[in-house]
């Protein structure tokens, strides 16, 4: 017996689309992981922000960096030093991940305690 597919309304099918359109964007091990770190320390510099994130290599943070600024999630300041020093800081947009953020950080600690608990 095939089963029907179940009609969603425009709102369901809205959201729907929205957390699709959320994890496309913030895909992969590393996106999240660089926005959390500049939501809780702020501006950082390239090397500041690569010591920062255990198992991350240069040419990796330097791609995702990129796609970030490119999805106007992340701002890139090139300095007037010598040598040249880059900053990256979260543009607004990227500030307004401050709920999802938060709410895996707390997510997160509670699934750990459960793990550990049942350990």
């Amino acid at each position: 017996m095939k089963k029907e597919k179940i009609e969603l309304d425009t709102e369901c099918k809205s959201h729907i689309r929205g957390v699709r359109d959320t994890i496309y964007l913030l895909d992969g091990k590393w996106k999240t992981i660089i926005i959390s770190h500049l939501y809780y320390t702020g501006k950082m510099r390239f090397m500041d922000l690569k010591r920062q994130i255990d198992g991350i290599a240069a040419k990796t943070l330097s791609k995702e960096l990129k796609v970030l600024e490119m999805n106007n999630l992340v701002k890139r300041t090139q300095n007037n030093t010598m040598p040249v020093t880059v900053d990256y800081e979260l543009t607004e947009f990227g500030k307004s991940l401050q709920g999802i953020i938060d709410t895996m950080g707390e997510w997160g600690i509670k699934y750990r305690k459960e793990l550990l608990q049942n350990e």
